[in-house]
């Protein structure tokens, strides 16, 4: 079984996707901060100039155009030979790469009814596929845990909503083990990049917590390849100042255990050392966004104490990862 809370853990597709908030994003699309030409006819504008429906512009016509696009109407009243551009329309590819791993189950609060981190993440996936099905993008999820990976087939359509949830709410351990050497979240983004038959948005959803292959599988979908990428980091409020948890017990001696390895360390929770973890931390942040800044991805960060509509609508709104 998947890391998380049974009780936690999104069971149908109403818990993934509130119908509100489903309403107010059948009016969005992805967005691409880079121009893509797709495999198949989409309904998205593109800077390529092609054979569509849609009138864009005039150019004087030169020796071996095609004499069907000649505006002879243009040629009768000026004496001139000028042919139509037509604005291409583009279908977009939109990839999900989604953490499952063990990590991705710290963050609930009861109280505060803050979810897991893998519920949030499982929630904000549905929601960025729904926004991509609605608007007929090819979409595909790559699901990963440190022992494995789990991929769908290509989805695309409103009624691929219910396979896509049905994926997402699948808690049985994927199967799809990485190579020697290789971790999980590596091999997702090299299954992502290899799978590919056209160009488009990549979206990596995790707390990028996993101690190797980072940079790996980052390199995997940048560089010269075309994609589109963004990383949504995904943190408890607890983790960007773990004094929040002192009223749950985290204070004096510990032992605290490594939910991705099994490690275990006793530790003193002093203030000075709550510091020195703010310290690892922001040093780590700074590390990842030198990386994503490296290879051309966005990096966001957002914590489960928000809500899948105000991430979706505002956050990601303003970085233009939908619009």
């Amino acid at each position: 079984m998947l890391a998380g809370n049974a009780s936690d853990r999104p069971t149908s597709p109403k818990d993934l996707l509130d119908p509100a908030l489903a309403a107010r994003l059948d009016r969005l699309d992805v967005l691409s901060r880079k121009v893509f030409e797709g495999k198949l006819p989409g309904e998205r504008r593109s800077k390529r100039r092609g054979q569509s429906v849609e009138f864009d512009d005039f150019r004087p016509y030169v020796p071996g155009d095609d004499l069907r696009h000649v505006d002879w109407n243009v040629l009768a009243r000026l004496d001139r030979f000028v042919v139509k551009l037509f604005r291409a329309e583009e279908d977009l590819s939109v990839e999900l790469i989604i953490d499952a791993s063990a990590s991705m189950a710290a963050g609930r609060d009861e109280a505060s009814r803050t979810p897991t981190k893998l519920a949030f993440a499982l929630r904000l996936a549905m929601a960025l596929g729904a926004v991509s099905l609605s608007a007929r993008n090819r979409l595909a999820a790559t699901l990963f845990t440190a022992g494995g990976v789990r991929r769908t087939t290509p989805l695309r359509g409103r009624r691929s909503l219910e396979p896509l949830a049905a994926f997402l709410t699948d808690d049985t351990e994927p199967r799809g083990r990485p190579p020697a050497g290789r971790t999980s979240f590596e091999h997702a983004c090299r299954l992502v990049a290899s799978a590919r038959t056209g160009r488009g948005v990549v979206v990596i959803i995790g707390d990028m917590l996993m101690r190797e292959g980072v940079e790996h599988g980052l390199n995997a979908i940048s560089g010269g390849r075309g994609f589109d990428g963004h990383l949504l980091r995904v943190l408890a409020p607890a983790e960007l100042d773990p004094s929040l948890e002192k009223q749950r017990g985290l204070f004096g001696d510990l032992r605290l255990t490594d939910a991705e390895s099994g490690h275990a360390a006793e530790v003193t929770l002093t203030p000075g050392l709550l510091k020195r973890y703010r310290q690892r931390f922001e040093q780590h942040q700074r590390w990842l966004e030198t990386l994503c800044r490296a290879r051309g991805v966005a990096l966001t960060t957002l914590t489960t104490d928000t809500s899948i509509a105000d991430v979706v609508l505002g956050s990601l709104r303003r970085r233009r990862l939908v619009g």
